[in-house]
């Protein structure tokens, strides 16, 4: 068995070290699935074999002292040297293939569980949704609000609700699935979203903005536009780029792009069926549905709630619409 399991650590290391330097495309939702499942049988079989084997031994031990003693005793020997307690917990404990696996199996189908069917974090790696959300933003995100899904597989099994205009959501980027994104829902299913002259009309109606102070980018070191938009029931902010221009350039040819309208002033797209539109808070600084297309329902991942950490700044913390 040492060897056996020597050898299944040696894999999960050598996947990880692999994932680390980018030899091979990684999937946590999988290696904590795998590592549920392989702790688990070890746990089964500590709970059901091991530990009872060893707790006989322990048995035997105890049994075959008090019979020497007696043995003894029964000669006259009232003194008898040899204290089984050291050796009774030799017995007794773990050794190390068991305590690396099967040892961890409650924290990691913990985490596995909390991850897949509650929340997951997540560290904001981009200034797309800037202001609402800083690089170096730690998040949660809520995996039930959208419906209970099937971890690794992310395929829906209870429906709860619908994302709404508004919503900052995380999902699979659908030209590579395997890599997750955060945007804002800007169209449902059904909506004509038009982002024209850098304002946003979604079936018809001009969404209200309100100017407001300008943002500091302490990045880039510089002044953006800022405005509140209300989107939905959801008031939000979101930067503009005086400097950029409004048109899209290098737009993909996406599943659905012909219902889409690609002009100098900017995009008009009509949002299929089971599907969602999703733009940046940095309207001008983000690559998203004006370039790569629309979401999917099945690449949906969660609703983002709240900032628990930013550990250049704390005052970070908190939630956000």
């Amino acid at each position: 068995m040492q060897a056996l399991t020597s050898a299944i650590l040696g894999a999960f290391v050598l996947y990880a070290a692999s994932w680390y330097f980018g030899a091979v495309e990684g999937n946590f939702a999988l290696l904590l699935f795998l590592a549920s499942v392989v702790t688990g049988v070890y746990w089964l079989a500590e709970r059901f074999y091991f530990l009872p084997r060893r707790l006989a031994a322990v048995v035997a031990l105890e049994a075959n002292d008090a019979k020497r003693r007696a043995d003894l005793a029964g000669m006259g020997i009232a003194q008898v040297d040899g204290d089984i307690a050291e050796a009774k917990l030799k017995l007794y404990m773990q050794p190390w293939w068991l305590d690396w696996t099967a040892g961890l199996f409650p924290v990691i189908v913990t985490v596995f569980l909390l991850r897949s069917f509650l929340f997951e974090p997540f560290k904001i790696p981009s200034g797309s949704m800037i202001p609402t959300l800083l690089v170096g933003d730690l998040i949660l995100v809520n995996k039930f609000t959208y419906g209970i899904r099937l971890p690794v597989l992310n395929t829906k099994i209870l429906e709860v609700n619908k994302p709404q205009r508004g919503d900052v959501m995380v999902f699979r980027y659908p030209p590579k699935p395997s890599l997750d994104y955060i945007k804002r829902v800007v169209g449902v299913p059904g909506d004509t979203v038009a982002y024209l002259n850098k304002r946003l009309t979604i079936n018809g109606q001009v969404q209200p903005t309100t100017a407001v102070p300008e943002f500091f980018d302490a990045d880039a070191m510089r002044y953006y536009k800022q405005y509140e938009e209300v989107l939905g029931e959801k008031k939000h902010r979101l930067l503009n780029d005086e400097d950029r221009p409004a048109f899209v350039p290098g737009a993909d040819k996406f599943a659905g792009h012909e219902g889409c309208d690609y002009t100098i002033e900017g995009v008009t797209c009509k949002v299929p069926e089971g599907q969602y539109f999703m733009m940046g808070d940095n309207r001008d600084n983000s690559m998203d549905s004006r370039y790569w297309g629309f979401v999917p329902e099945r690449n949906i991942v969660g609703k983002a709630i709240v900032v628990w950490m930013n550990f250049s700044n704390p005052k970070r913390i908190g939630f956000f619409n």
